[in-house]
């Protein structure tokens, strides 16, 4: 079955979103006190939503009640900030514009919090990415599959009609449970080493070669 179905992941693969979640996580873990983690600290942490990001940069002994608090205020604050340095990496726009124009069906799955994610995909790709979703009350983070089946619903498509793109080990776990191929990009926060480590396949080192690897179904190799 041909694919025309193809969910993006965003930070590290749409966007280049690092320096906003730098800026703003240590801004809230040094409100309450703790030290600031580098950009490459930063880095490391990101992937499996921020509130796991935020426990791995503070000490074992924070209790969760804390944990929360700085969750919470991290929450509000990069609501505000999270526009000063992103944006798309490049070659992405047109990326997007080719996928659209060709009829493929595009859509955003993420770990970030689920009005973050709508308000970013609207800002930087309203033209061309319609369905977006991150976490939420009715939505588990990836590797669950909830927000893959959601977008695919929401874009009246199918499993097996589906692709899933993104830079990490999460992303490529996402892909393995919803049985599904994947791409992973080699510009986002993670390295090809580590990726192929995780079971990365078929990678991608620069936006335009996405739709090589999807019309000659080198996915599938």
């Amino acid at each position: 079955m041909e694919k025309d179905t193809i969910i993006f992941d965003l930070d590290g693969t749409l966007l280049n979103t690092l320096a906003d979640l730098h800026a703003c996580f240590n801004h809230a873990i040094k409100s309450f006190g703790y030290p600031e983690r580098t950009l490459l600290e930063i880095k490391s942490f990101v992937g499996n939503g921020i509130k796991k990001a935020i426990a791995r940069a503070l000490p074992n002994d924070v209790e969760e009640e804390m944990l929360n608090k700085i969750v919470d205020y991290f929450r509000v604050y990069y609501e505000e900030h999270m526009h000063q340095y992103t944006e798309p990496y490049d070659g992405i726009i047109s990326l997007l514009k080719e996928l659209k124009d060709k009829g493929y069906k595009l859509a955003v799955v993420s770990n970030k919090y689920d009005d973050s994610v709508k308000e970013l995909c609207e800002y930087f790709f309203g033209n061309y990415i319609k369905v977006a979703i991150g976490e939420g009350f009715d939505v588990r983070k990836k590797p669950e599959i909830d927000g893959v089946l959601k977008a695919i619903k929401e874009l009246n498509s199918s499993m097996e009609k589906s692709i899933f793109i993104g830079d990490s080990d999460v992303d490529i776990m996402t892909a393995k449970n919803a049985n599904i191929p994947c791409i992973s990009v080699l510009w986002g926060f993670r390295d090809k080493n580590f990726l192929e480590e995780r079971g990365a396949k078929v990678f991608a080192t620069e936006p335009k070669e996405i739709i090589e690897i999807i019309e000659k179904k080198i996915y599938l190799s």
